[in-house]
């Protein structure tokens, strides 16, 4: 079998921060990088789920919200996939700052209910917002 195009990067040479890793069939895949791979921290699973619940529903509510294909965690734990049609790098950092702000200043955690989530216990508000606030000075900082 081929190896994947994310597993053909070497992880070791990572770095925490905003990727456009590929580009297939009209849809960009970001690669949003909060840890370092193979460096013993990670999200906890908690923080992870919550940090999905977030920022999918804020830009999925976005004014481009249209141009989001997916959101969602790596199963690694170093961060998240964000698929898009028609943004370019500046527009998705663009987006990804104004929405991690926005995620933090949510107080409950969107899609959180026992009839709206699948694991609706698994939940850290708390741990999302610390991950959260260290991955927007990256985002800053690029």
């Amino acid at each position: 079998m081929e190896r994947i195009p994310s597993f053909q990067k070497n992880h070791d040479t990572l770095a925490v921060g905003l990727h456009a890793a590929t580009d297939a069939h009209g849809i960009t895949t970001f690669d949003l990088r909060f840890k370092k791979p193979n460096a013993g921290d990670y999200i906890t699973p908690k923080a992870l789920h919550t940090i999905e619940h977030l920022l999918a529903t804020v830009l999925r509510n976005s004014s481009v919200k249209d141009d989001i294909v997916y959101f969602g965690p790596m199963g690694c734990r170093t961060g998240f996939y964000l698929l898009t049609r028609n943004l370019s790098f500046e527009r998705v950092k663009q987006l990804l700052t104004e929405g991690v702000a926005m995620a933090l200043a949510l107080d409950e955690i969107p899609g959180s209910k026992r009839e709206e989530c699948g694991n609706y216990l698994e939940h850290d508000l708390i741990g999302a917002k610390e991950e959260l606030k260290k991955y927007l000075t990256v985002l800053v900082n690029l």
